[in-house]
């Protein structure tokens, strides 16, 4: 007699098999299928995806299965196309690596790929379902990630001007991967798309218009990657959409981001990353006519004026050190320049703190502290907002703040107390998250 046996998913399977006397047979053949089934099923939605972010002599990445973005491995490639070039490669609590000559990208993509197969990481370079790139500008062209074909790589050729430090070699970087992987689709997450929901009156600077028409100057912000996360983040933990928030992200580079109903109403970086924040190394904002004066009376050559704006300033450029462990350790010392950093690195995060609640007519559902430093200082968060306690009525819980950070058990908490006008929290940032499910949804859009 007819037999029939429905399987699990969302289209379910109907499988008849007829057999007449052969319940045996019949029993097997169902018990076989159910297995070969159950294991299609855990291989297609478990797929491993992997995140790119490459600089000019270097590539990092990360493996991850989707959709559970469950971390498989990550790993880095320094010091590509000299002769002291290495890498590093950690997995399931083990840790590989060499110092090896790789004379460009695509030699460091086969050596990752190696490594993964051969460490039973992946089982071919098959399973590699789709690339996620971390490309720094989309300019006015990309408001969202996108599938690369030649269209978009060009367009990020063209881009370069605007990143000049950071396209070649994520360009290097999505041909290596397009020469290694040729059947994989590879995506291209910006860190500038985020952004592009800023309104005009908010990203033109007041210069001439036919510099913005004719050569795009205008303000783009970056970190957009992860402000989209912590927003994200924000939107499930409030259990809304239309979210107003203020994301303070402070690493070594820094951002602060007003999130208006979910979108990027505005941020501090401009149309490069040296704008707004004082950083570790970088200035930020300044009076433009400094470069000039540099110029004229301390005969300084434009492009070392950048370099040292970029490389030298910031937090360097006030008490020689850019790493936030060496400042605080000036400031406990009582080092006048030390302490002459940290006080103008405090200001220029309230600044804009104070100017984005005032964008926000004070609707503020939440402040955040995100990325290195804010994510894991204590004592840097306690004196930012007793700086803002009674302008802003927001009041510290010491006791949680103490709790949260680097060597401690918890990494993200709300670090005020009840009688606060505005919930501050503090959530790790993930942008490499953040690109993998870009590319994720991207892929299976297409």
């Amino acid at each position: 007699m007819p037999f029939t046996h429905a399987f699990m998913g969302s289209n379910p399977v109907r499988v008849t098999i007829l057999y007449v006397n052969l319940p045996l047979v019949g029993f097997f053949m169902d018990f076989f299928f159910n297995i070969w089934y159950y294991y299609y099923e855990v291989n297609r939605m478990n797929e491993l995806y992997l995140v790119i972010n490459c600089g000019s002599s270097s590539l990092k990445f990360s493996l991850y299965e989707m959709p559970s973005e469950k971390l498989i491995s990550k790993g880095y490639f320094e010091r590509i196309g000299t002769e002291d070039s290495f890498y590093n490669i950690n997995y399931n609590g083990h840790e590989i690596g060499d110092k090896v000559y790789f004379k460009n990208h695509y030699e460091a993509v086969i050596k990752m790929m190696e490594e993964l197969t051969n460490n039973n990481i992946i089982n071919d370079i098959s399973d590699i379902k789709g690339v996620g790139h971390r490309v720094l500008h989309g300019g006015e062209k990309y408001n969202d990630s996108v599938i690369i074909d030649d269209k978009v790589l060009k367009d990020i050729y063209d881009l370069t001007d605007l990143g000049p430090l950071h396209h070649p070699g994520e360009i290097e970087g999505i041909k290596a991967i397009g020469e290694a992987l040729p059947k994989v689709k590879s995506v291209a997450v910006f860190d500038t798309a985020f952004h592009q929901t800023i309104p005009k009156y908010n990203y033109l600077y007041a210069v001439p218009y036919d510099w913005y028409k004719d050569f795009k100057v205008r303000k783009y912000g970056f970190h957009g990657t992860s402000h989209k996360y912590i927003t994200n983040e924000m939107q499930k933990k409030l259990g809304k959409e239309n979210v107003n928030l203020i994301i303070c992200h402070v690493g070594s580079g820094a951002s602060i981001t007003c999130v208006k109903d979910g979108l990027s109403y505005d941020t501090s970086m401009g149309l490069t990353p040296l704008d707004g924040l004082v950083m570790g190394t970088r200035s930020g904002s300044i009076d433009p006519s400094i470069i000039k004066y540099m110029i004229d009376v301390g005969k300084m050559d434009i492009n070392d004026i950048m370099n040292d704006l970029n490389k030298n300033s910031g937090l360097k450029g006030i008490c020689g050190k850019n790493d936030f462990r060496d400042l605080r350790k000036l400031v406990t010392e009582e080092d006048s320049q030390g302490i002459l950093a940290y006080q103008i690195f405090l200001n220029s995060i309230i600044k804009f703190i104070a100017e984005y609640y005032f964008l926000l007519d004070g609707h503020v559902d939440a402040m955040v502290f995100t990325a290195g430093i804010l994510e894991n200082n204590p004592i840097m968060r306690e004196d930012i907002l007793n700086l803002i306690d009674d302008a802003m009525d927001i009041h510290i819980d010491k006791e949680v703040n103490d709790s949260i950070g680097y060597g401690k058990d918890k990494k993200e908490g709300i670090i005020t107390n009840k009688d606060s006008k505005i919930p501050v929290y503090v959530i790790p940032t993930n942008e490499e998250v953040m690109i993998v499910r870009d590319t994720y949804e991207k892929i299976k859009e297409a």
